[in-house]
């Protein structure tokens, strides 16, 4: 759960709801083939559980000292696609579109490309 106060009130949203906003925003973007999961492991059992053991881990959310969110995300690009620019425009899709929905400020994208697809 993430709170954050400011002068309306307290907002309190849950990790799963900015996760899946995350999710959609990231695959939307051009060049992402998917979002990653960052251990082997934990992604087949997360399959085969449906997230009930282990939640798919290629989004990770969490709060900075200001206040302020940080994501981390694990992406596998499409093969020919210019990473730089990719990960440019998921860094600017992902915080206007979290900030949009929830009205909590997004510090910092951090953009890990794990894989490529052929």
């Amino acid at each position: 759960m993430v709170t954050v106060e400011n002068h309306i009130g307290k907002i309190s949203v849950t990790e799963n709801y900015l996760t899946e906003i995350v999710r959609h925003a990231v695959c939307d973007c051009f060049g992402v083939a998917d979002v990653c999961n960052v251990n082997t492991f934990r992604s087949a059992v997360s399959s085969i559980t449906r997230g009930k053991l282990f939640k798919p881990r290629g989004v990770k959310i969490r709060t900075d000292k200001d206040g302020g969110l940080v994501i981390d995300l694990h992406i596998k690009v499409t093969y020919g696609t210019n990473i730089a620019a990719a990960v440019n425009s998921i860094t600017h899709k992902v915080t206007f579109t979290v900030e949009e929905a929830v009205g909590i400020d997004v510090h910092k994208v951090n953009v890990y490309v794990d894989d490529m697809n052929y």
